[in-house]
């Protein structure tokens, strides 16, 4: 009965108990790649911390077959209840004598399925010489070793591991570190590795399969390897070259020695992200790793060295220095986004990186412009919510942040404050104001008063300013895109320049409202630093365009009066502004008239200077050289493009090649043929990975058909993408494009029986998406001068 009431006590519980702190775990492996399951056993060096006839820990989907605990003295405990809870994903055990305090061993046999939900650890195939086989991988992050082997699943909890593997002679075994021991034994294997040093349990990995590898090394010493399918090594140089330059370069930037003897690249046929940074042996999708100098389009190489340079910094920034709890998981995501940024601008400075970030903060602030966002640090209370919490505001508003915060304390306080923040935190967890603390410290400035507005709060302001005499009046509202306006304030780091961009000042807005004087700001035209008199005819030139923000470092948007409107579309016509500041002016106006703050007359009188536009940001990007053209004539009696784009989907080696004819397949406006493709989605011909860029394509004729398909689908998407991060892409892909409040009535109703932790924000999030949409089309609809407009602006030479 005691047992019992302890037990209900257990359970619900975000957190697991501090009974007991784990120290060392002695894993071993024995996978079937032919059965798909696998078994194991683990000792786990406990330190008893409280007297306790319990200890709980993570389990899920496991079989528990023998359990035992040994103290320092030798004494086995046998426990009377063994229980697997799959609902709150724990396994209790139930002592009949108290627990002595003290060093102790838990010793747990087990064994699982290795399954096809590309989450813990699971099988993906691979075709050799053209077989299909089987292989197995992990993917931990974020609470998911549980699903491989029982364990304190916590990344404040962080021990070593010993990891052995049994398994196939014919098969190659990677983990976190380098193999220490190789014994054969017939047609099996037995793969020790040498010890890892402490880390969090999402970051244990290992990988079983067949590859084919290159290899380089350091200048520290620091074996790097890609893996790649057989045959296809030739394609992994790309990102071995990448990495190995890289891992030089963080060495210096965070002033610490990469902490690991060897750095793994693997490349996975089937994988639920792009790629994750497990300590010494990164796994990667196939596209987001393999480069072929033929085949891959310029884009995809500026993506797999964003995505390279992304998981090796967080072999620093993560990895040696983790996160005390997914509550602070932006600090993670957004830090290692912004730092690939600036590592991919080193490697490759001609491919001016820094403007493509601008798409990313776009993305933060379209996500953040909504009611139902959330902060960028977010309590999470239940495991299963973390993958909603890894969206855009984590990734993009968490990077946007820091690079505004690391443009207003200067790059070298910035550099040398990360520095100090990793050598203080090493082999260690932090939290947020931890990494505040330390930029204080070094910079002497409060950055917990200027950041906890941008961190623990959503939303962010748009300023309104106006020019007045010789001063700039500012005011910050919260900007919705529902067109409401919060009550929110934020310290905002303002950069402005005043007709050249050597006139430039920054400085903090720290009130809702405020007035700054420009004058000193107007230097004579010899270039001395002495103040010229600002006359009042001086201030109406027309040459002073004011622009703030400069280069788009920061997080909000501007609304400027009409004079200063005009003004800068002068200073876009006359070629005046940066490309980066182009596309801000653009972006912001086209936020402000989705709110209904700028007339469509206003945006298009806007658009119309940017006619002799040439630069890639701000044209943005261009559908794709030919398939699209193909699928706009495809309908269901015209199939001979379809078909032939589909072969060569089916025909095509490289993987990007595939992802490519996905995102167009269903672009087609024959709704046939579109429910034709969203059910080949669902087939055995694609990779469950891959599916997210087919639904990236809908066509606007075939958004109804989708629709309809995944209410009919929907129990057999769910059951099998409820478990990770997949099944919000379905929403995210087929709900939000929608523009009507009918149609997110009809969402709202389809769902409300069907929420679940995994997709509830997203959920919420999209259908205020299609409401503000459909406010969005009304507004244009009832704005009469339009149509006269649009014929006066296409006739302009």
């Amino acid at each position: 009965m005691e047992h019992k009431l302890m037990y209900e006590q257990l359970k619900g519980k975000v957190r697991l108990p501090k009974f007991a702190t784990p120290k060392r775990y002695d894993l071993k492996l024995t996978p079937d790649l032919s059965a798909c399951t696998f078994s194991g056993s683990v000792e786990i060096n406990l330190q008893i911390v409280q007297e306790t006839q319990f200890l709980v820990l993570n389990a899920l989907e496991l079989v528990i077959a023998e359990v035992y605990f040994r103290d320092s003295h030798q004494r086995e405990f046998r426990p009377s209840d063994v229980t697997v809870d799959n609902e709150d994903e724990i396994l209790v055990l139930a002592f009949a004598d108290v627990l002595p305090l003290g060093e102790g061993i838990l010793g747990v046999n087990f064994s699982g399925i290795l399954n096809d939900h590309l989450t813990g650890f699971y099988r993906s195939t691979v075709v050799v010489g053209g077989e299909k086989k089987n292989m197995a991988s992990t993917q931990f992050e974020a609470a998911d070793a549980r699903r491989c082997f029982p364990c304190w699943d916590e990344p404040a909890l962080k021990s070593t591991f010993k990891i052995t593997m049994e398994l196939p002679s014919k098969f190659t075994a990677l983990s976190n570190m380098p193999v220490i021991d190789e014994k054969l034994n017939g047609h099996l294997k037995t793969v020790s590795f040498v010890e890892t040093p402490i880390m969090s349990t999402y970051l244990v990995a290992f990988v079983v399969g067949s590859f084919d590898f290159v290899e380089d090394i350091t200048s520290e010493g620091i074996k790097v390897r890609a893996y790649c399918p057989v045959g296809k090594s030739e394609k992994g140089k790309l990102a071995l070259d990448i990495a190995v330059r890289v891992l030089d370069l963080y060495t210096k930037f965070f002033s610490m020695p990469y902490t690991l003897p060897k750095l793994d690249m693997v490349a996975i046929p089937d994988f639920a992200f792009g790629a994750m940074e497990n300590y010494g042996l990164i796994t990667f999708r196939e596209n987001e790793l393999l480069h072929d100098d033929l085949q891959s389009a310029a884009v995809n190489k500026q993506r797999l060295a964003i995505v390279v340079t992304h998981e090796v910094a967080h072999q620093w920034f993560g990895n040696l220095v983790t996160m005390e709890w997914w509550t602070h998981l932006w600090l993670n995501e957004g830090f290692a986004t912004w730092v690939s940024y600036l590592a991919t601008d080193c490697l490759y400075p001609e491919w001016k990186i820094w403007n493509q970030f601008l798409q990313l903060t776009v993305g933060g602030l379209q996500l953040d412009a909504l009611e139902e966002s959330h902060p960028i640090e977010v309590e999470v209370q239940h495991a299963r919510s973390i993958n909603e919490v890894a969206d855009a505001i984590s990734y993009k508003k968490g990077s946007a942040v820091i690079r505004m915060l690391q443009d207003y304390l200067g790059d070298d306080i910035f550099q040398r404050s990360l520095a100090a923040y990793i050598k203080k935190y090493a082999w260690k967890n932090a939290k947020t104001e931890d990494l505040w603390d330390v930029l204080s410290e070094v910079s002497g400035i409060q950055v917990h008063k200027l950041m906890d507005t941008w961190t623990k709060q959503m939303g962010y302001p748009v300023l309104y300013v106006k020019s007045k005499n010789q001063t700039i009046e500012f005011e910050q509202s919260q900007f919705l895109s529902s067109g409401s306006h919060g009550h929110r304030e934020w310290i905002v780091p303002v950069t402005l320049c005043i007709g050249s961009y050597e006139r430039r000042k920054n400085f903090l807005i720290e009130t809702k409202s405020g007035n700054l004087d420009i004058s000193n700001l107007w230097c004579s035209s010899d270039g001395n630093a002495r103040t010229y008199e600002l006359h009042q005819e001086k201030w109406d030139d027309e040459q002073l365009w004011v622009k703030l923000n400069v280069g788009q470092t920061g997080f909000y948007r501007v609304k400027y009066d009409d004079v200063l409107a005009a003004r800068l579309r002068r200073a876009i016509e006359a070629n005046l502004l940066s490309s980066t500041d182009r596309f801000g002016i653009l972006d912001d106006s086209y936020a402000l008239f989705e709110v209904s703050e700028l007339s469509l007359s206003s945006l298009l009188s806007l658009m119309d200077v940017y006619r002799k536009e040439s630069d890639y940001i701000v044209l943005s990007r261009l559908i794709d050289v030919a398939y699209v053209a193909v699928m706009q004539n495809v309908s269901a009696k015209n199939r001979t493009g379809f078909q032939s784009i589909l072969n060569v989907y089916r025909e095509a080696d490289a993987v990007e090649e595939k992802a490519r004819v996905l995102r167009i397949l269903a672009s087609c406006s024959d709704s046939d043929i579109v429910l034709e493709v969203l059910n080949f989605l669902l087939s055995d011909e694609v990779r469950d990975q891959d599916i997210i860029y087919g639904l990236s394509g809908i066509s606007a004729e075939g958004r109804e058909i989708a629709w309809r398909w995944l209410k009919d689908n929907w129990d057999l998407i769910a059951d099998r993408w409820g478990s990770g991060g997949l099944l919000t892409q379905f929403i995210r892909e087929i709900v939000t494009p929608f523009c009507s409040w009918e149609k997110a009535d009809e969402i709202e109703a389809f769902f409300a029986t069907r929420v679940t932790h995994g997709i509830a924000r997203t959920l919420k999030q999209s259908i205020e998406q299609v409401r503000i949409k459909a406010r969005l089309v009304q507004n244009a609809q009832n704005e009469q001068s339009v149509g006269e407009l649009i014929r006066q602006l296409a006739f302009r030479e």
